[in-house]
């Protein structure tokens, strides 16, 4: 049986498409899709563009996971670029620069597409800001701005310096800020269910409350369920830190990161003004950082302190109130309606894994928190594997990621000393 959405603000204020049903019986498709997060569904969604025949099939609700429970930026960050650009360049030479730069973008063109295609409602806003939390920490800025520039996107970047950084967010925290324009914000779960709608409405079969037992590998695979059965000829494995399928190939390449997020009673006019005139998106340049921005209906909405043992937070509220009055002390004792928590999908090396568990059962997960933007760009490379063209998959496929010979408990355990370690070296520069 499907479990409910977390009590969070997303669910609260979600569009109410019509219900989607459980699977009864045999269903024959070219591809099946396990997972209905933002990668599932992407791909699904680009599948059925394509005009193939596709199955999706989610354990619980579509964008159950942390689809439904992340920050709601989209942003040309990419956590593991270095590592990227050191892998990628033994397969793509000098060209490997220009392929994570255009890496960086190329989910926000997918999304804002897809938003305007299909009407989407779902609070598509336009604008972030990559705070300075230190003086030591304004090159970093600047490196991303001197890049922005070099490529041609100088007009979306804007740099600002330490008092100009008040009258953009209304805090005397940041030492400076790198404002860029064509990043988004956006009510995560309305994008996900807006766009599982647009794919059914292509002819896509999606199923909630459909646990996927067991998968029985061949020249067509089968999918088995407590109501019935999936044959496909091709299989995509897309639940990142929620799913326990594939073990023998998967297990000691993910760990799932504990996020917490809250929001605040809706404020008043006066109030955004004074905290986020622009109404921007912002987080911080920490290796453990704050995140925020504003929802549709003027709440702050603020997440802080991503908890890598992978253990949930006893008294959310109580744990990020204080990270809140920090940032705007200005909302001191501001009532907090909604908080939730979810898990991430982290890999050692920061770079999304892509890849194969037999020729005709693919993988993808593991966004270390850059998932909004980045799951658009993986289900567009996913859907053009399945039909054929593997290329952009194989660049991913050949990166080497680091296994830890442990189950999740002890991974976990190890990801929070190796966090620890980098949280003791940032308070240094």
């Amino acid at each position: 049986m499907a479990e409910p959405y977390c009590q969070s603000y997303y669910a609260a204020t979600a569009n109410q498409p019509e219900p989607f049903g459980r699977l009864n019986g045999r269903l024959e498709v070219d591809v099946a899709v396990i997972g209905g997060g933002f990668t599932g569904v992407a791909t699904a969604l680009e599948l059925a563009e394509k005009g193939v025949s596709v199955a999706l099939l989610e354990a619980n609700l579509i964008g159950w996971g942390a689809s439904s429970r992340n920050g709601g930026q989209i942003t040309g960050s990419l956590s593991g670029d270095q590592a990227m650009l050191r892998q990628f360049r033994r397969v793509l030479g000098d060209g490997a620069e220009d392929f994570v730069w255009n890496l960086r973008w190329r989910g926000h063109d997918i999304i804002r597409r897809r938003v305007e295609k299909y009407a989407i409602r779902c609070d598509l806003k336009f604008g972030h800001m990559h705070a300075a939390f230190k003086s030591s920490h304004v090159a970093e800025l600047e490196q991303t701005y001197r890049a922005a520039r070099a490529h041609g996107t100088g007009d979306d970047v804007e740099m600002v310096y330490g008092t100009a950084v008040r009258d953009v967010i209304g805090t005397d925290i940041y030492a400076a800020g790198l404002i860029n324009r064509r990043n988004m914000h956006v009510h995560s779960l309305n994008l996900c269910l807006g766009e599982a709608d647009a794919a059914r409405s292509l002819g896509a079969r999606i199923f909630t409350g459909t646990k996927v037992n067991e998968i029985r590998h061949g020249r067509r695979v089968e999918l088995v369920t407590d109501g019935g059965s999936v044959h496909a000829e091709r299989v995509l494995l897309a639940g990142n830190a929620s799913h326990r399928l594939a073990r023998a190939k998967l297990s000691g390449l993910l760990f799932p990161a504990t996020l917490g997020i809250v929001t605040t009673e809706p404020l008043s006019e006066a109030m955004v003004q004074d905290i986020n005139p622009q109404d921007l998106a912002v987080y911080d340049t920490r290796f453990v950082l704050d995140y925020y921005r504003l929802t549709a209906d003027r709440r702050l909405l603020f997440g802080s302190g991503t908890n890598y043992t992978g253990r949930e937070t006893a008294n959310l509220k109580d744990a990020l109130r204080p990270a809140i009055e920090k940032t705007f002390p200005q909302l001191k004792g501001i009532g907090i309606d909604f908080a939730w928590q979810g898990q991430d999908g982290i890999t050692i090396n920061r770079i999304p894994q892509l890849g194969r568990i037999a020729d005709n059962v693919f993988y993808a997960q593991g966004y270390s928190g850059h998932g909004v933007a980045t799951s658009h760009i993986v289900g567009e490379i996913m859907a053009s594997a399945l039909t054929g063209d593997p290329r952009q998959l194989d660049i991913f496929a050949s990166a080497r990621h680091w296994r830890l010979p442990v189950g999740r408990f002890l991974g976990n355990q190890a990801l929070a000393i190796g966090m620890w370690y980098f949280q003791r070296r940032e308070k240094r520069r």
